[in-house]
């Protein structure tokens, strides 16, 4: 069963930013656990809810940690953000199983997008469900962004991959086949139609969505070219 670690509010301007710092814990604890992938998930931006640049989150997904050793893994993840750690930040931490995830911790994640929301109400509901969710310095903050995570990323319908296969090797434009190699598993037109050969422009390298858990590819046809379509 998988499981998920989250991790929200960890950046200043001047620090390497949560998706990298994810990209880094995957890295670090793949050499014992195995990652399948590392999602980002879009939040609410408002003037009430202090972000540095797009008030987003990162999850790392593993394949399933006996419950034994769960406790290390939470003491290891956090010593890799305190490692981390750049004053000015309130990076948040959360750990869960896919089957502590319910309607209310999908609910909070969902309303995380479109809400301004409390610490007290994160604590409560992580409380109340046995949800490993820890605040590791500042204010605290990102313990919300992190609890939302883990609702986002049960649905298998919400962000992108930040990390999944070989995505991150293909960078610049590259042909359809090449690209379903990658772990990519679908190309799809944002008008629905299946997309099987030709080249596809991509700033960077390509960034699937999340459809049903599934890593797929949404493109764009412009003057004959396909060009692909980053979502949050």
């Amino acid at each position: 069963m998988v499981v998920y670690l989250a991790l929200d509010d960890t950046d200043m301007p001047d620090s390497i930013g949560t998706g990298r710092l994810a990209r880094f814990i995957a890295d670090e604890m793949g050499k014992k656990y195995p990652v399948l992938c590392v999602t980002r998930h879009q939040f609410y931006v408002h003037p009430d809810i202090p972000y540095t640049s797009h008030n987003s989150g990162a999850v790392i997904h593993f394949a399933d940690i006996p419950p034994e050793s769960e406790s290390q893994f939470c003491d290891e993840a956090i010593a890799l953000m305190r490692e981390k750690f750049i004053l000015g930040s309130d990076p948040g931490l959360c750990f869960a199983r896919h089957e502590q995830i319910i309607a209310p911790v999908i609910t909070f994640g969902q309303d995380a997008k479109t809400k301004v929301l409390t610490q007290d109400q994160a604590r409560k509901l992580a409380y109340n469900l046995n949800i490993f969710l820890i605040g590791l310095g500042g204010t605290n903050g990102g313990i919300i962004g992190a609890l939302a995570g883990v609702g986002l990323a049960a649905t298998g319908c919400d962000g992108r991959f930040l990390l999944v296969g070989t995505i991150r090797s293909r960078e610049g434009d590259q042909e359809v086949k090449e690209i379903l190699k990658t772990g990519i598993e679908e190309v799809l037109t944002i008008d629905g139609r299946v997309v099987t050969d030709g080249m596809i422009r991509i700033r960077k390298f390509p960034q699937p969505v999340r459809i049903m858990g599934r890593p797929v590819l949404l493109v764009e046809e412009l003057e004959g070219e396909l060009i692909a379509v980053k979502r949050d």
